[in-house]
Formats: C-alpha cells, sequence, structure tokens
C-alpha cells in the first residue's frame, strides 16, 4: 500500500503554503479579534428624501400620541368633578356667546378652565344648544353636567302673581317693582281688563315688555274660550260687556261659591232694565286704575256723583271693565246660575244673603247695618280701654294733642 501523499488536488493535499506561526503574547492572546464589518450603506438610504420621510413619519407619530394624550386628559377634566364646592346660581343672558358663558364660568370658580369647556362643548356641537336662563349648577358639578344643564333648559324659575281683582295699573305696579324682570315699562298701558290674574313664572332677565305681552296674550284666549261656551241667552251685546260684567263680579265677592250667584242677580237686573247699583263701579269712576285708598269711605255723595262708570246713576253696563276678571268671574258669568234674586248684601262672615223682592232686602240691609253698628261700637270700647290701659285717655269733648 501507498503512503505518499497525494498528488496536486487529492485529498490531504495542502492547497495553500504554510503560514509560519507567529508567537504572541499572553496580552495580545487575550485580546478580541476585530468582527466582520457592517455592509457598506446603500446610495439611496442616505438620500435626503428618505431622511425626510422618516422625519415626517416620527413626527406625525409623535403628533398623534401628543394629541391622544391631550384628548385623554382633556375629557377626564371635562367629566370630572368640577372645583366648586356649594350650589350656585348662574344667569345665561340671552344671545351671551359660549366663551364669555366660559370665561364667567371659570370666573365663579365653576370649572377650571374655560378653553377646556369650549372645545368640549364644541366637540359635542353644543355650541348651539345653550340656552339663556338662570340654572343651580350643584357643588362639584362637571363641565359636562353644567353643558347639559344649559341645553335642557331647565333654569330657576322666577314668579310674579297678579290676583284677580286688581286694575291693570295696579298690575303695572307689581310688575315695574319685580327685581327679576329687566327692561322698561311700555309705553302704553293697555285696556283695563286686558291682563290676566295668574302667576307668572320665568326666568331671570325676562324682559317687562315679554312679561305683559303673554299676561295679555293668556288673557285673550283664556277670555275667547270662556265666551265661546256661554249660554245663549245672556243680555250681553259683545266680548268686551262679557268681561265688563265678570269684572264687576269679581270686585263685589272673593267667595267662589258666590259668583255664579252674585252674576245671576246683575244678570236679572240687566233683563229686567233695572239698574246694577254696584258700589265697585262707584270707585272705579272716582279713583281709576289707581283705586281707593283703604281709609276712604264711600259717602252719599259718591254715590249719587254721575260718572260714566256710576251704575247707581248710568243705565246698564259701565264703558268697560274695572278690574281684571279672573277665570272663575268669567265662568260665572258665561254660565250663571238659575235663579230670580236681584239684590245681595254683605251678611257680616264674609259672603253676601241674597233677596228677590225689595222688602227682603231691606230686612237683610237693616241686618247688616245692626252688624257695622255693633262692630263700631265694640272698636270704640277697645279703643277706650286702651286708652285707659296705657294712661292717654282724654276727657269727653276734649281733643287729643
Amino acid at each position: 500500500m501507498s503512503i505518499d501523499p497525494p498528488s496536486n488536488g487529492e485529498f490531504g493535499r495542502r492547497t495553500h503554503p504554510l503560514q509560519p506561526i507567529v508567537p504572541k503574547t499572553a496580552s495580545e492572546a487575550l485580546r478580541p479579534e476585530i468582527g466582520t464589518p457592517p455592509p457598506a450603506r446603500s446610495r439611496a438610504s442616505r438620500s435626503q428624501f428618505v431622511v425626510f420621510l422618516n422625519f415626517v413619519v416620527s413626527s406625525v407619530i409623535l403628533a398623534v400620541i401628543v394629541a391622544g394624550l391631550v384628548l385623554f386628559l382633556g375629557k377626564r377634566a371635562f367629566d370630572g368633578p368640577g372645583p366648586s364646592t356649594t350650589t350656585t346660581n348662574f344667569l345665561v343672558r340671552p344671545n351671551t356667546s359660549l366663551a364669555e358663558i366660559a370665561e364667567q364660568l371659570e370666573r365663579r370658580g365653576l370649572i377650571s378652565d374655560s378653553r377646556i369647556f369650549r372645545v368640549g362643548v364644541r366637540a359635542y356641537d353644543k355650541d348651539a344648544a345653550l340656552k339663556a336662563g338662570e340654572y343651580e349648577i350643584k357643588a362639584q358639578a362637571s363641565m359636562r353636567d353644567i353643558m347639559d344643564l344649559m341645553e335642557s333648559g331647565k333654569s330657576v324659575l322666577a314668579s310674579l302673581t297678579i290676583p284677580e281683582g286688581l286694575t291693570v295699573e295696579q298690575a303695572f305696579q307689581r310688575i315695574a317693582e319685580h327685581e327679576a324682570l329687566t327692561g322698561d315699562m311700555p309705553t302704553d298701558m293697555p285696556p283695563e281688563g286686558s291682563l290676566i290674574a295668574d302667576t307668572q313664572r320665568f326666568t331671570r332677565g325676562t324682559t317687562r315688555q315679554q312679561i305683559v305681552d303673554k299676561m295679555m296674550a293668556d288673557q285673550k284666549r283664556l277670555v275667547e274660550n270662556i265666551w265661546k261656551r256661554r249660554v245663549s241667552d245672556l243680555p250681553l251685546a259683545d266680548i268686551n260687556e262679557f268681561v265688563t260684567l265678570a269684572s264687576i263680579v269679581e270686585k263685589e265677592t272673593g267667595i267662589a261659591d258666590e259668583r255664579s250667584r252674585v252674576a245671576a242677580v246683575f244678570i236679572n237686573r240687566l233683563n229686567k232694565g233695572m239698574r246694577l247699583q254696584s258700589d265697585p263701579t262707584i270707585l272705579y269712576g272716582l279713583f281709576g286704575g289707581k283705586g281707593r285708598p283703604a281709609d276712604r269711605p264711600i259717602y252719599q255723595s259718591d254715590i249719587d256723583k254721575p260718572t260714566p262708570y256710576n251704575t247707581y246713576v248710568i243705565k246698564g253696563l259701565p264703558p268697560g271693565p274695572i278690574a281684571n276678571p279672573g277665570r272663575e268671574s268669567l265662568e260665572a258669568v258665561a254660565n250663571p246660575s238659575k235663579t230670580k234674586d236681584l239684590y245681595f248684601v254683605a251678611d257680616g262672615t264674609g259672603g253676601h244673603v241674597f233677596a228677590t223682592t225689595l222688602d227682603e232686602h231691606n230686612e237683610n240691609v237693616a241686618r247688616w247695618r245692626a252688624v257695622q253698628r255693633k262692630r263700631a261700637q265694640e272698636a270704640a270700647e277697645a279703643e277706650k280701654a286702651a286708652n285707659a290701659d296705657d294712661g292717654t285717655g282724654t276727657a269727653p269733648g276734649a281733643t287729643a294733642q
């Protein structure tokens, strides 16, 4: 068997010349060898366009992250509890912009940041839905709570009550004095009897003109509806006479159960051509819409004094109402009781006693006069006793100074 090394190219034969072995020191042997270098960057990766594109993509990603964070924090502030510690009333006047509302809320300490409120309201597309009014904002109400409240329009309502039987001038005085209303009173006073006797509820900042317009519209609607349901045989020429008689009934009695019977007395008298002889018409003829002073009695000379409203002097109804009648008086005239009564007089208990004949009426009047005399005597005795107790009594005929 041959043991000679294989020829060129055969197994076991070295193809490269042997390299001499160079001895290394211990430090060199421990030193790491240099690795394979990375491949050279391509020309495309070094272009300015690619660099710019990478910058844009990075900027967009960063902006999205920042925007998401801002949105998250803003929504948390918008939905989270507000800074207020007490329930507070807040007024939004008509035509107030969203920016003004937000700034006022921040100044009042009801929200933490007006900018977040503005952005939040616009994000929900509610900036045009916020309504004017006075709102009760609860303690720690969130910006979203406040937005929802103002969108609902559920504001705090003020009230103004005009009792039945007031004249237009007296009603105007109450409207003018109400502190929650704004604006001037109407220049021209509406006709007597044209304002509804009711309680008006409204938001703070409502104008006085708006209240008057509403009261007139409500009264017109009420009167027309009741007039349509009247009985067919009333001796009234038109709706003005209807309101006029209702106003007289209103001033004659404040007892609901009596109104239809008092109306029947006047209807019966009109049918018979008798004068109405109503004391409130005397007073309106003398004092007009201002009303009689509280301490002013009716004198006999007042009864005999001719005025367009004095139904002791004129025949039929006066030219117009003497007050604003309420619903019950209007209903009473539209559907009066079926009686033959022609007279009534006070009974001393707050109500009236009715009669069909003059003799019966005179007896009732006599009893009423007796009640008046008794009351006057009791009042005089009580005053005398009071004067005696405090040492200010005077001798008969003497004048107290």
